[in-house]
């Protein structure tokens, strides 16, 4: 470890002694002191409820995929629309790109509990929940997409409904991860977790609560530098009982699965699965959960259609924060790890779309 290195982790180890994230040394101690990959810290949010993350120390990673990966996505088993500039968003060939700080993530993504508390606790209302707003789900009257006459598809907006009423046709359960919530949303998800341990005297000015940044995501999500499609490899086969996609279950109520390319598998759900349903299998290396698949995250990062960046990125006209990793409706081609999106803007929220927690130092 060189001498920048070593400086760095003492301040990060120095602050995170101060909020009881690592065990108590000195400040000083050998960078060997270095909490081990995977450790996981819980934060209690109150009333039973709960938030892991998990530690991931700083490290080198290859951003983007190759020609390979973006042909076998817009194939027939990844079943992404070729033909359309969505695979170009990835950037023309993998690049090698640093996380220079060591942050901790959010085990899974943020949870309808975890969100609840936040909402009882401050009275927040959502950007679909303010007068005049509405948010993007299914449709139930939808029937098929009509490729021969006009298209329709499975989704459209709707006033009224909102992360407590996303209009699955199901019960909503507390376990299942938030959505129909906007970039707005998870920040200020973030300032208020900030803030609470913050007045609690468990986290002091260097870090703060916040959603990761694109380069934070894609690093957290491929544990490590090899480029391929997912977590686990190229194998597409290698997902069975690992996340989440358009799978063979049926959608509620029907005799049907979502149309397009499927996982040649049940996954178990036609819809949102319960964060970190899969257990071992599915989290990665680093320990974290449902990084493809399940809902997409809403990232820091404001959208490049050129490719993603090492340092946050945020344009001052026409901000359209970043999604990654695919949802649970996505064919194959559009859940692996180096997928990109851009949101319609920082109020846009789906019911495909959710985000997950980072503790890092500032990054605005």
């Amino acid at each position: 470890m060189n001498v920048q290195s070593v400086s760095r982790w003492i301040f990060v180890a120095s602050v995170l002694v101060s909020i009881n994230l690592l065990p108590a040394r000195p400040a000083y101690g050998a960078p060997t002191d270095e909490p081990a990959q995977g450790t996981v810290t819980r934060v209690d949010l109150g009333q039973d409820v709960t938030l892991d993350v998990v530690y991931i120390p700083p490290g080198p990673f290859m951003m983007g995929s190759t020609q390979a990966e973006k042909d076998w996505a817009t194939g027939i088993e990844g079943g992404a629309t070729p033909g359309t500039d969505r695979e170009s968003y990835e950037g023309e060939a993998p690049r090698l790109m640093h996380v220079k700080d060591a942050f901790w993530m959010g085990r899974t993504e943020v949870s309808v509990g975890q969100f609840r508390r936040f909402a009882e606790t401050t009275g927040y209302l959502t950007d679909a929940e303010k007068p005049g707003g509405h948010t993007q789900v299914f449709d139930p009257e939808w029937d098929g997409y009509g490729w021969r006459s006009t298209v329709v598809h499975p989704w459209k907006p709707m006033a009224g409904k909102s992360w407590r009423d996303p209009n699955f046709g199901f019960p909503l359960r507390d376990c299942y991860p938030v959505v129909c919530v906007s970039w707005n949303d998870g920040r200020a998800f973030c300032k208020w977790l900030t803030e609470t341990e913050r007045a609690a005297g468990r986290l002091p000015a260097g870090l703060e609560y916040r959603l990761p940044t694109e380069a934070e995501w894609e690093y957290a999500c491929r544990c490590g530098t090899e480029s391929t499609a997912f977590w686990w490899g190229d194998d597409f086969e290698d997902g069975e009982g690992r996340f989440n996609i358009s799978a063979v279950d049926f959608l509620p109520g029907r005799n049907r699965i979502w149309p397009l390319a499927n996982a040649p598998w049940s996954d178990g759900f036609a819809f949102v699965s319960p964060v970190d349903h899969y257990g071992d299998k599915g989290r990665n290396k680093f320990g974290i959960a449902d990084m493809c698949g399940g809902v997409w995250e809403v990232i820091l990062d404001h959208f490049d259609p050129q490719g993603g960046h090492e340092e946050v990125y945020f344009v001052k006209e026409n901000p359209r924060p970043v999604c990654r990793g695919g949802n649970y409706f996505d064919v194959p081609g559009n859940a692996r790890c180096a997928v990109r999106l851009g949101l319609q803007g920082p109020g846009y929220s789906d019911s495909r779309d959710g985000f997950r927690i980072c503790l890092g130092v500032p990054k605005e």
